[in-house]
């Protein structure tokens, strides 16, 4: 058994680690730290989790766990590690945007396991991908392993609105976004950043454009993603392809069928359908943000660092009906 602890435990990204980590076999959850709700009952604020935890929130944090997931708002996390010390053995598992691109200030890993399994075996800091980084991708990291991006990519990603977190803001309000559907930071969205270094870690020549259409879905979960570029190549060459780069992925699956935000909601899953038209390969790809976008993939990292089965705690049922 190893220790846990969270830190921002109000949040939809905390509520789900919650619902997965007081599941998971080889884990104790030690603490859940909340400055804004210390002392309340964990339930009252996560409903879902009423009659399976007494545990309150806490004003004060373990410095001694074996890990430490960090659900803070961005630009909190750094911040965070500054004012507080936590042994030097123990794992930190950030879920903000503040260590995902690779600089000499800091050791964390990007933990995208498809891309960066042994090393995230071995690390102790890891930096969990945003949402729409992780659906676009997995979507073109096979073809940028061959070096094979050879032309713009066009991506239009629809994000349900657990997305833009708890915070209210004039686009979360049932009123504005039930029947409702919008484009937002329009080719400018922050996931550009880590999906570029991704790409350019594969294949470093890869200098055109991503051009990326993020939408607001009228749903709660999940994100469904097109993403289209040339390939020169077959269908059958595109799904040999992606079938051996994904040969040993725990959650990533190329399949026939279309695809559909049903089959991954409440999973840690990507599913993804690969169509060619003439000269262009369309990769359309589904996860649920919260999940694989999020606290799932932050559990399957924590897996792979303590050499955990890394599907442990993750069998999740899809919410299909």
């Amino acid at each position: 058994m190893i220790t846990a602890g969270i830190i921002g435990g109000a949040g939809y990204t905390a509520g789900e680690l919650l619902r997965i980590l007081l599941r998971h076999p080889d884990v104790n959850l030690d603490f859940v730290y909340s400055t804004s709700q210390a002392g309340s009952q964990i339930s009252a604020i996560h409903q879902d989790l009423l009659g399976e935890t007494a545990l309150r929130f806490s004003g004060n944090i373990n410095p001694e766990v074996d890990v430490v997931f960090l659900c803070l708002g961005h630009g909190n996390s750094i911040e965070f590690l500054k004012n507080n010390t936590f042994s030097k053995l123990t794992k930190v598992i950030d879920l903000s945007t503040d260590y995902r691109m690779h600089s000499n200030d800091h050791s964390f890993v990007y933990g995208l396991p498809e891309f960066k399994k042994e090393e995230i075996k071995k690390a102790q800091f890891i930096a969990n991908p945003g949402c729409f980084a992780t659906a676009i991708s997995l979507a073109v990291l096979p073809l940028a392993a061959e070096k094979l991006l050879k032309d713009e990519l066009h991506i239009n990603a629809v994000t349900g609105a657990t997305g833009a977190g708890t915070s209210l803001s004039s686009t979360s309000h049932f009123t504005w976004r039930d029947n409702n559907f919008s484009a937002y930071k329009e080719f400018e969205h922050q996931h550009l950043n880590e999906i570029g270094q991704s790409l350019k870690m594969l294949q470093p020549n890869f200098a055109s454009e991503v051009n990326f259409i993020p939408n607001r879905g009228n749903f709660s979960r999940g994100i469904f993603a097109t993403t289209y570029t040339y390939f020169e190549g077959s269908l059958e060459d595109a799904k040999a392809l992606y079938d051996t780069y994904y040969n040993d992925a725990a959650f990533t699956f190329v399949i026939e069928e279309e695809v559909h935000l049903k089959q991954v909601v409440n999973t840690n899953k990507c599913l993804m359908k690969l169509q060619k038209y003439n000269s262009k390969l369309l990769i359309t790809s589904v996860i649920d943000n919260l999940l694989k976008g999020a606290s799932g993939q932050a559990v399957q990292n924590m897996n792979l660092m303590f050499g955990f089965p890394e599907k442990q705690g993750l069998q999740l049922k899809a919410s299909y009906f």
